[in-house]
This record gives C-alpha cells, sequence and structure tokens, in this order.
C-alpha cells in the first residue's frame, strides 16, 4: 500500500504533509510515534496517514483544477417535509423523556459536471480565499478513495502535553442578534455533555470551563461556542481517548446514547466523513488538533457530498431548524460553485 500511495498529501495545521510512510485503521498507531493526518469518519473506519514529511510550502501537486457543481443541482437526503417531520418526532422523544436535544443532518449531494477538473485541492483553495476557518484543512488519498476538504469552525479536541480541550459549537444565526435563549440553553446543555466526556480520560476536579458562550462571527454566520479543558491521566491513549469522546456531542444531543440511536432512526443516508473529525497527531510532540467535520466536503462516485444539521430541543421551531441548515449551506455551495465572488450568495 505504501508504494501505491504516492498521489497522498494532506494540508492540516497549517503544515503540508507527502510523503506516506504508514497508513493505519487501528487509533493505537497514533501513540507509536510520527505525525499523523487523522480522519475519523461519524459511521465507518478510521484512517490515520503518517506523512514523512511536513511543510510550510506546498509541495508540486500538479494542476488542482475545480469546475464545481451549480448550486441549484444539489439534492438533499432529507426534503423540507420530511426535515420538519424529522423535528416532530425529535420534540415527540423529548416529551417522552427520553433524550433532551438531538441533532438532525441532512447529506446534500451534486454530481460533478467533469470529474477530471475537480481537484479537491482546487476547492480547497476556494474555500480558504472565499470561507476562511480557523480549523481549515484537506486529506488527499485518492488511492484509499479519500478526498475530503474542510472549512470547520469547530475544534473537536486539541492535546498539548498532558493538556486536552475541546470547542463546542451551539447556536447560529446570521448576527449575534439572532442568537436566542434556546441557543445558550442548548450550548450549556452540550457543554455539559462534552465535561462528562473529557472526565473520562481526565485527572478527577482537572475538567474547567475557561470559555462559556463566546460569540464567533465566521463567514456569513454566526456561532456561539464554548471551551471546556482538563489535564489528562497518564495511562490514556489515543483510542481510550476517542472512545471517551466520540462522535463529538455538539452533532449527537444529549443524552448522546440515546440521540445517537434517534438520529440513526431519523437520517435515511449514513452521515459519512460529515460530523466525524479530521485533524493531525504529533504522537513525537504530545500534540495533536483535531476538528469537527462540519462545513466540509467529500469527493465519491462523481459526486460531492456536503452535509449541514441543526440542533433540536423542545422549544425550537421547526421552520427555523430547517432555515439553519440553509443558512449553514448557502455560502459553502456558492464557493464551491464560484459565484460567491460575484455577490450571488
Amino acid at each position: 500500500m505504501m508504494g501505491a500511495m504516492t498521489q497522498a498529501f494532506a494540508h492540516l495545521g497549517g503544515k503540508w504533509a507527502t510523503s506516506v510512510v504508514e497508513v493505519a485503521n487501528d487509533l493505537s498507531a497514533l501513540d507509536q510515534g510520527g505525525r499523523w493526518a487523522v480522519l475519523l469518519p461519524y459511521d465507518g473506519v478510521p484512517v490515520a496517514i503518517r506523512f514523512g514529511n511536513w511543510q510550510d510550502q506546498p509541495p508540486e501537486i500538479g494542476p488542482a483544477r475545480w469546475r464545481g457543481p451549480a448550486t441549484g443541482s444539489w439534492r438533499s437526503s432529507l426534503d423540507e417535509i420530511a426535515y420538519l417531520r424529522a423535528v416532530a418526532e425529535v420534540r415527540s422523544a423529548i416529551a417522552d423523556g427520553s433524550v433532551y436535544q438531538v441533532n438532525i443532518c441532512r447529506v446534500l449531494s451534486a454530481e460533478l459536471p467533469e470529474p477530471d477538473e475537480c481537484h479537491i485541492g482546487g476547492l480547497s483553495a476556494l474555500l480558504q480565499a472565499g470561507n476562511p476557518a480557523p480549523y481549515a484543512g484537506m486529506i488527499c488519498a485518492p488511492e484509499l478513495e479519500i478526498e475530503v476538504v474542510t472549512a470547520s469552525p469547530e475544534l473537536f479536541l486539541e492535546q498539548r502535553g498532558a493538556f486536552i480541550s475541546s470547542g463546542p459549537i451551539k447556536g447560529t444565526g446570521k448576527v449575534a442578534a439572532d442568537l436566542s435563549a434556546k441557543d445558550e440553553a442548548e450550548n450549556v446543555m452540550i457543554v455539559d455533555l462534552v465535561r462528562n466526556d473529557l472526565s473520562r480520560v481526565c485527572v478527577t476536579g482537572s475538567v474547567a470551563v475557561p470559555g462559556l458562550l463566546r460569540v464567533e462571527a465566521h463567514p456569513g454566520l454566526v456561532h456561539l461556542a464554548s471551551y471546556i479543558s482538563g489535564t489528562l491521566l497518564d495511562e490514556m491513549r489515543w483510542p481510550q481517548i476517542i472512545e471517551a469522546t466520540f462522535p463529538p456531542g455538539s452533532i449527537t444531543g444529549a443524552p448522546k446514547s440515546a440521540a445517537v440511536r434517534i438520529i440513526g432512526e431519523l437520517e435515511p443516508v449514513p452521515r459519512s466523513y460529515y460530523c466525524g473529525a479530521i485533524g493531525w497527531v504529533d504522537a513525537d510532540e504530545g500534540t495533536a488538533c483535531l476538528a469537527v467535520a462540519i462545513r466540509t466536503f467529500w469527493k465519491a462516485g462523481g459526486f460531492l457530498h456536503f452535509g449541514t444539521g441543526a440542533g433540536i430541543t423542545w422549544s425550537s421551531d421547526a421552520q427555523a431548524e430547517w432555515h439553519e441548515t440553509e443558512l449553514k449551506a448557502a455560502h459553502l455551495t456558492s464557493v464551491a460553485a464560484q459565484t460567491w465572488q460575484s455577490g450571488l450568495i
């Protein structure tokens, strides 16, 4: 496999990675040394690629042309009527007391007009220009059928030695004035969930919330974000950390186990890479940064895919939640279509 991985590269944490040394599906490899590009699908097998070369300057990867799908060509796994029905089902589950919040998502898919003219590196460059994001990244390994690019605004896990942190986002609006008491309550609910997740791998009493309900501006919208941190137990390794925290609470719900079950019942197609995690782990330095894979595109079978969703609580208005999913997708799909520069967004 290593010999066949000549085309693989990644752009993560501001660095370009080339020269594949190893590919692993077992997360214990992340503790064995080297710097890894990591892709954790929401549903599917994790992939870790250890690259031998990480540099600040982009490598020679050949032409990165991009001709994306028109904004009107996307088809949704849930149409508006089906999405409103799913919101009603979640509210019924909340009324029954089985769950407090569930994130309901839909996957958008569009056929690529000219697949040979759609290099994922070209889309990555467009996103960096049209939708800069704190956790932007890309993993391109065609031999593994992996071509994923993200403009994620959300931190899943960051490690700095013994310290680990997470930055869940709940609450979205066009402007800060759009954020409501519902958004704040939803955010606090997920903060409690993430605190509980981290407490499973952190020293007792070390888990804290250094940032609560921060308003953060991103292209076309604002989010409410909170930050939770803790000190890892000495014996904790990446398989245990991921087992305790994945999938991210912000894109599942609370309680997480009940939310995941309801998601499986109401969403008609797998999320694939959407709502998983993407980033890097450096076992030698004891550092890592994994983003929640939202605002994320992936290529598969001649199609481009993109996910969007919203958190449903008892106070949710179904129509407003549908519009939130549209808001989250509108700018990004315009960037992929290369229409954002002309003001058609």
